[in-house]
């Protein structure tokens, strides 16, 4: 496969992207855990670590692309101090433009391997962004309190 800089480019933006959400759902799942909701800390520590694999792929085909990474645009993350607030900022169905964008690229320049790695982070992020729906759905249906109820453990038990 012939090196394509906007190829890289593509695959390095969404690189940044899986950092920015790993330190995202760190943050939010010690937050979590913090304030006793451990089933959804265990769920967000979770999804930290399904980053930290699409980030590994994102590294591992770049370097074979023989591009560089370039990690020196990792924005600001988003905070909630409270579940409902981060709940909001978990809202990731604007996250896949750039994945459909580099998946496009990728099936333009007959790169069937890049192809494939990115259909199979697309489909881990779509389960990623069902729960978050379902998340905000339950709280929705059935008010905060009682979500968060449901989301810490008897430790009586």
């Amino acid at each position: 496969m012939k090196k394509n800089d906007k190829l890289i480019a593509a695959l390095n933006s969404l690189l940044v992207a899986k950092l920015i959400s790993i330190n995202q759902f760190m943050v939010d799942s010690e937050m979590c855990e913090n304030s006793g909701y451990t089933k959804l800390h265990k769920v967000l520590q979770k999804l930290a670590t399904d980053q930290m694999l699409l980030a590994e792929w994102l590294i591992d085909r770049i370097s074979f692309l023989d591009g560089s990474n370039t990690l020196s645009k990792l924005s600001a993350l988003m905070i909630g101090k409270t579940v409902s607030g981060m709940m909001k900022n978990s809202n990731m169905t604007e996250a896949f433009r750039p994945h459909n964008d580099a998946l496009k690229l990728a099936q333009e320049l007959e790169d069937e391997d890049t192809s494939d790695l990115l259909t199979k982070i697309i489909k881990m992020e779509e389960v990623h962004i069902d729960w978050a729906e379902i998340q905000r759905e339950q709280i929705a249906l059935r008010g905060l309190e009682k979500y968060l109820v449901a989301q810490t453990e008897n430790l009586a038990n």
